[in-house]
């Protein structure tokens, strides 16, 4: 067998990567499969069989109701194989048509992807202003950084029936609480980058005689901005996980109170199903997050500056500028059809924008 398989730290290149890939995907769902038929039963298709008898009506003699189906049970002819635990792959790719044209996948989907990207921003204005000020000043440091450190410990779903009393049971407490849990992480990453500022850089901003303020906006932001966007990649899997608390609450709608209901009601193929939905889209968000990383900071990764760059980065401050004015008048309970209408126009065209400026720097790169 080739050494490149069991090379310490050994690299792929992109073919091995694919193969490998596609391999452990049939490699997983075979397991899956196997995993579901040996945890499904047989249940006999005959009628009046109960085959749960533990919700059965208070007052019903449970032995009894238990010794009838074990009769019915001996005498059935005709079985049909069930999965009560795991669902096998091609039921679980099966229940996709019924939640989109039944059960109303896609707004749901929609009011937990607003409601995420609303935590997000708020979490984002807050977390990082806080963090700066409490990072670069010492006085404020001192007040507060036992505090924010702590905070990391705080066991954030014994917090729900706070954020129930300060904001009710709808939508602001949802992004509330969403926001509240991404800050409790965010902040103190940010005073730690802070600190991680390199010297170096410090040291030549002050040679030059750059004032407080220039030294924050020329080395502090740029660098720990630039070291923040991969934080707030790994967020998105912590923040998908609070959703699914908040929409517990008073369920009127969004993906986690769907797949609650479907638990609920034994459709657990569904919750497969939903799972799955789920996860696409905490892949799908990391790769945006990757694909505002490389043009909000091309310096991590470009060795020379291209054309098409600038305008990129100016079509990306667009979008995110429509985005937080979105979610801020939403929170606030001010959007109008007009208003969301007209950041939605300024949204997608700063979007086309930003996708003329990849295009010219795909064609300065082919050129060069």
């Amino acid at each position: 067998m080739s050494n490149w398989m069991f090379k310490l730290r050994g690299s792929l290149n992109r073919t091995q990567e694919l193969v490998l890939g596609f391999i452990g995907l049939i490699i997983f769902i075979v397991l899956w499969w196997l995993a579901a038929e040996y945890f499904s039963i047989q249940k006999p298709i005959i009628e009046g069989y109960n085959s749960d008898i533990s919700n059965t009506t208070i007052g019903l003699n449970v032995d009894s109701l238990a010794r009838i189906d074990s009769i019915a049970y001996a005498n059935a002819t005709e079985f049909e194989k069930v999965h009560p635990l795991i669902p096998p792959p091609l039921k679980v790719f099966h229940s996709f048509a019924p939640l989109i044209n039944k059960d109303d996948l896609l707004p749901n989907l929609q009011k937990s992807i607003w409601w995420n990207l609303q935590g997000y921003i708020w979490a984002i204005l807050i977390a990082i202003p806080l963090g700066f000020i409490i990072g670069l000043y010492p006085v404020f440091r001192g007040l507060f950084s036992k505090q924010v450190d702590a905070m990391r410990y705080i066991p954030l779903t014994i917090l729900t029936g706070i954020f129930i009393t300060w904001f009710g049971i709808y939508d602001k407490m949802k992004v509330a609480f969403l926001a509240f849990g991404i800050i409790v992480y965010l902040l103190p990453v940010v005073v730690q980058r802070i600190n991680e500022v390199k010297d170096v850089y410090l040291k030549t901003v002050f040679t030059i005689g750059a004032t407080d303020w220039q030294t924050i906006r020329s080395v502090y932001i740029p660098s720990v901005m630039s070291k923040l966007m991969d934080d707030i990649r790994v967020l998105t899997a912590i923040s998908w996980t609070y959703i699914i608390i908040a929409e517990l609450v008073n369920r009127q709608g969004g993906i986690g109170s769907l797949a609650y209901i479907k638990a609920r009601q034994g459709q657990i193929e569904k919750v497969f199903a939903i799972l799955i939905i789920i996860i696409a889209i905490g892949f799908l968000q990391d790769r945006i997050f990757a694909f505002l990383d490389k043009n909000l900071f091309p310096h991590k990764t470009c060795k020379s500056f291209v054309g098409g760059i600038k305008e990129s980065r100016f079509g990306l401050y667009g979008v995110l500028m429509a985005l937080v004015i979105a979610a801020l008048i939403t929170t606030a309970g001010m959007a109008s059809s007009n208003v969301m209408l007209i950041l939605g126009v300024i949204g997608v065209s700063a979007l086309l924008f930003a996708f003329y400026g990849q295009y010219m720097v795909r064609k300065a790169n082919a050129n060069g």
